[in-house]
């Protein structure tokens, strides 16, 4: 019975492949003395003064439909929040409120492919967007990168070969989860180029553009060398940035005249973000929120040094010290099978990392480490880790 009712769904649907994230989560279950460092979010709770702003809201009686685009004060505190980071105006038409930055991506994956339809993915990647490209009935085209001595590198004429008739669609993380590489501007010149020349689109993810060690305090971004009419589809969110995982609230940014299809696609989904959740999202975007998102970077980057310090004393250990998001990819010589490892070690010595196989088949070998955690818990997770390898 339980086959045939599975055989019932759209392949599809019934095909969408189970979190090997969550996999080892559940191994973990109960477990009191766990480290958690596997998912992707920090350990502080959102702030005082952003739950205030969503409160007040509740009680003011903020609790109707609203504008489906998002509060037009919203739109323009994303606007001026732009403008303030890449230093160039931009205008409040160009942004959309989401349900999440998970929500901007299906919309923006729903929006551009359809059956048969290619999306290149550099990976190793987060598996959200290759799930959701098949979902739709496409096809995510995976583009490994090159770990060497380098680091993580991306192959631009291996992407341009990856080009078919099929492509529709370049996904573009950057600082990327799981490994941390960043586009620096002349790669970021070279996928816009090879998308004009295709009539490609580009789905940039660009949720961990604030989290960058460089001297700049953001990463490279397309919005630096790109015009407004590119068919480009920016994708983000406010969990990273203000410890707001839970709120489920994002963003898109994309040219005006896509506008009334992106509020289509909101209207049939989930028919617009709560208001109460909109108010908390402003707040974010305040001056308090920007000292609020300092201090998250200046955590991030303290968690850095010490799990990097740490891991590169491992024996056989590889990795690549990240440039940006707050994960730390790294790989053990003697333990080639990234899913196994995981597992022995959150049920030997209750130590959670993610398995490098959840992000593809270039990220076989190697472990996701989050470290925008707090310092004791990264200090006792890597002896733990350096503890069970000795043994």
């Amino acid at each position: 019975m339980t086959q045939s009712l599975l055989n019932a769904l759209r392949a599809a649907a019934r095909q969408a492949p189970e979190s090997g994230i969550v996999e080892v989560v559940n191994a973990a279950r109960g477990r009191a003395d766990l480290i958690p460092l596997w998912v992707g979010e920090g350990d502080l709770p959102t702030p005082e003064f952003i739950c205030e702003a969503a409160a007040g809201a509740l009680k003011a009686g903020e609790t109707f439909y609203t504008y489906q685009r998002g509060l037009p004060e919203l739109r323009q505190a994303l606007a001026d929040y732009h403008a303030r980071v890449y230093e160039r105006p931009f205008d409040a038409e160009r942004f959309f409120v989401t349900g999440s930055g998970m929500q901007s991506i299906q919309i923006a994956v729903q929006m551009i492919v359809g059956a048969g339809d290619e999306v290149l993915v550099p990976t190793p990647a987060w598996p959200n967007i290759a799930a959701a490209v098949g979902i739709c009935g496409g096809n995510p085209v995976s583009v490994p990168m090159h770990f060497g001595t380098l680091g993580w590198t991306l192959d631009l004429d291996l992407l341009a070969a990856s080009v078919t008739p099929h492509t529709r669609a370049i996904f573009l993380n950057s600082p990327s989860n799981p490994t941390g590489w960043v586009a620096d501007h002349s790669t970021l010149l070279a996928i816009l180029a090879l998308a004009r020349k295709h009539g490609l689109w580009i789905i940039s993810d660009e949720v961990y553009g604030r989290f960058y060690y460089g001297e700049r305090g953001r990463a490279p971004s397309l919005h630096d060398i790109a015009d407004d009419g590119d068919r480009i589809l920016y994708v983000n969110t406010f969990s990273k940035n203000w410890a707001m995982t839970g709120w489920r609230i994002g963003w898109m940014s994309a040219p005006a005249e896509l506008g009334q299809v992106i509020e289509n696609m909101v209207q049939y989904s989930t028919s617009g973000v709560a208001a109460f959740m909109q108010r908390a999202a402003l707040a974010a975007l305040s001056p308090q929120g920007d000292a609020f998102l300092a201090e998250q970077i200046a955590r991030a980057e303290a968690g850095r040094r010490i799990v990097c310090d740490a891991i590169s004393g491992l024996p056989g250990c590889r990795f690549a010290e990240p440039e940006g998001a707050f994960y730390l990819f790294f790989g053990l010589d003697a333990h080639p099978d990234s899913r196994r490892l995981a597992m022995d070690l959150v049920r030997e010595v209750g130590l959670g990392l993610a398995p490098g196989s959840a992000f593809g088949a270039a990220g076989e070998g190697f472990l996701r480490l989050c470290y925008a955690r707090r310092q004791d818990h990264l200090v006792e997770g890597t002896l733990r880790l350096s503890r069970w390898l000795a043994d």
